[in-house]
């Protein structure tokens, strides 16, 4: 299973264009779709799922079957977990599971509640499946949001920035749920937080303002960028300077003290040489210092 994107534009009636030829192959297992707020990733989403349209460009699945012009096609293997959604806070997890399973058309009694349990299982809910929807945390939600997203057995699910506002331990439990059903299916995760891709995606792209800035692994992004960040610790008041004469990638400050991070294909005097992570690798597409 693969999803091939070509020359994807989208442009709304505001005259913000969200998405600017956008093409991507995104392989079976975790894809990692970084990139910061407003860059088109909730756009790019949304055309997936078939919930907007393009303005012109394809999408295939497979390719046998076109997203954009296919869309129930698509629906039959798709699952969906948006930034924002919400639930009947008043019915339990169970119950509400067990809906959406008859609204996906499976009507045989004993298999539904047989894939409800199993769900609930899967995403750890079983002792809470009797528990009210409005009770839940963030991090419980997030993680019905994955249950109802796995009925109907979905080859492409696609999860919008899943970790904002969980904490660390939620956080942790929900990556460890996305690479446990991830083995098998095309899973697309767009957020900004980095770490989320660093911590399980074996492929990623970075997208601003619209445009697909990088496409490959993090671990050959990493290697792409060693020799070349450089960093040195400055005060506040120096902090100005060095961003005017040189390529700063990111800067991060601590009881007063500037940690910067320089790009350079040069030593830099001064600078001590790092070894980069997937932050420097994200940053240094940003500022366009890789490509």
């Amino acid at each position: 299973m693969k999803l091939e994107i070509a020359n994807l534009n989208k442009t709304y009636s505001n005259g913000v264009q969200a998405l600017k030829d956008v093409t991507l192959t995104i392989p079976n297992g975790l894809f990692g779709l970084l990139g910061p707020n407003g860059a088109g990733k909730s756009t790019l989403m949304r055309t997936i799922a078939t919930l907007q349209s393009a303005d012109n460009g394809e999408i295939m699945l497979d390719e046998r079957v076109n997203v954009l012009e296919d869309k129930h096609t698509v629906r039959k293997y798709l699952g969906y977990l948006p930034q924002e959604f919400g639930v009947y806070k008043n019915v339990s997890a169970e119950a509400m599971l067990n809906q959406i399973a008859i609204l996906k058309g499976i009507i045989d009694k004993k298999s539904r509640e047989e894939l409800v349990q199993s769900l609930l299982v899967q995403t750890n809910l079983y002792e809470d499946r009797k528990k009210k929807l409005g009770g839940f945390s963030g991090g419980m939600k997030q993680r019905f949001g994955v249950a109802q997203a796995l009925i109907g057995n979905p080859k492409i699910i696609i999860v919008d920035e899943p970790t904002a506002g969980l904490d660390p331990a939620e956080r942790k439990r929900f990556l460890n749920l996305l690479s446990e059903i991830g083995e098998n299916k095309v899973i697309i995760l767009s957020t900004h937080i980095v770490d989320d891709v660093k911590d399980i995606c074996s492929n990623m792209a970075i997208i601003n303002r619209g445009e697909v800035k990088y496409q490959g692994k993090p671990v050959e992004a990493i290697e792409q960028i060693k020799g070349k960040i450089w960093r040195k610790q400055v005060t506040k008041a120096e902090e100005e300077a060095w961003v005017e004469k040189l390529n700063v990638v990111s800067s991060k400050i601590s009881d007063g003290i500037v940690d910067l991070h320089i790009w350079s294909e040069e030593p830099m005097d001064g600078f001590e040489s790092i070894l980069p992570d997937l932050e420097d690798v994200y940053f240094a597409v940003i500022n366009n210092y890789l490509n």
